[in-house]
């Protein structure tokens, strides 16, 4: 089941983001954000640490002040992930994180202030390699575009976007990104289209302020799949009042839905009903979060009876489908053995985690023979 995915995404340049290309055809990354104090340095690498084991490409760490500089310095030395540094406004802050060796600033060049501040920080970006990303929020747009557009739209997110690309256009700086964030659905997706057509530079994809978990998983859902499907965004966040670790999770199972990427289990299961031979419900609450160390991409439907189970369970890498008195398991389409409820979701697992071991080591010999070939 895992075919190309249908998308056309938009050509973008590429930029390095660490040892990670955002842009340029690459796959879509997934980033997250620290949200412990940054001066508590074994907190945060904690957290970084479970972000990373969760599937991120990227952190962004805050650092609004010089002692949470030096902080991220100390972080930066105990982590292998890139590390964008998010901050505003003072630009010293910007030249120390360079040196103690961040991936990306997210700093806006026109909120530094004089124009020799700008350049200190670009050229340092420059000589460093270290590309920028520009960051537009509906909720921080600058006075004179308030007053402009009476409110926020997607114009003026354009409009200020324009402003800080313009900025390094004119110092011959090219290797950034760009945001144009809103918690409106609507406003965040128009806005985004637009900068689209207007640059060619990578684009950072979020609905800022989303929600909690549920509402805001379904609103990030609706807004950057729109994106995503229309071919736009090369790095997206999903920005959630919850676990870091969760924006990970559906930021993963968006990019799985659209085939842009793949890794780990991709569950496909009933929704269950009185035709049910054994609780489905119940038996992928349990296998999700017993699976979610798998890395391997493998399609797994678990099917509560004979209607739809067959024919899910055959397209499947490994499928279930409900029958009485047991339960028929369907292993790359061909059926293979039946299993029993009472030990359903033990059996289940072992055989996910083997079929996941026997497509990595196929995986890793089809990759070794390539290189060979090369």
């Amino acid at each position: 089941m895992h075919s190309e995915s249908p998308i056309v995404r938009r050509q973008s340049r590429q930029i390095m983001v660490g040892n990670v290309p955002v842009g340029g055809g690459a796959p879509i990354s997934v980033q997250s954000m620290t949200n412990t104090e940054t001066t508590d340095v074994a907190a945060t690498v904690d957290q970084i640490q479970r972000l990373q084991l969760a599937g991120a490409d990227i952190v962004r760490v805050s650092v609004p002040s010089m002692e949470a500089a030096e902080a991220f310095g100390a972080i930066r030395k105990q982590v292998d992930i890139p590390l964008v540094a998010d901050i505003h406004f003072d630009y010293r802050i910007a030249l120390r994180v360079a040196d103690l060796g961040v991936d990306c600033l997210r700093i806006n060049p026109g909120n530094i202030g004089r124009e020799k501040r700008i350049r200190a920080v670009v050229d340092k970006a420059r000589d460093m390699n270290i590309p920028i990303r520009i960051g537009v929020n509906a909720g921080s747009l600058e006075k004179d575009l308030q007053k402009k557009y009476g409110e926020p739209t997607p114009d003026a997110l354009v409009e200020s976007a324009l402003r800080h690309v313009e900025i390094l256009d004119q110092l011959n700086f090219y290797d950034f990104k760009v945001s144009v964030k809103a918690s409106d659905v609507f406003m965040a997706v128009a806005a985004y289209r637009k900068l689209a057509r207007e640059i060619d530079q990578p684009l950072h994809l979020g609905i800022t302020e989303a929600g909690g978990l549920r509402a805001g998983t379904v609103k990030s859902a609706v807004g950057l799949g729109a994106l995503l499907m229309d071919g736009i965004g090369d790095t997206v966040r999903i920005s959630l009042a919850a676990d870091p670790v969760e924006e990970v999770k559906v930021a993963w199972d968006l990019l799985k839905s659209l085939k842009l990427r793949n890794k780990g289990v991709n569950f496909i299961a009933c929704p269950s009903c009185s035709r049910q031979n054994f609780d489905v419900i119940k038996t992928m609450n349990e296998l999700e979060m017993r699976v979610e160390d798998i890395t391997v991409p493998l399609d797994v439907a678990v099917i509560g009876c004979v209607v739809n189970g067959p024919g899910e369970a055959k397209e499947a890498d490994l499928g279930l489908a409900g029958g009485t008195p047991n339960n028929l398991v369907y292993i790359d389409g061909a059926p293979s053995q039946k299993l029993a409820n009472d030990t359903l979701v033990d059996d289940l697992e072992r055989l996910i985690r083997a079929k996941a071991e026997e497509k990595k080591a196929r995986l890793e010999k089809e990759e070794a023979n390539l290189i060979v070939r090369g």
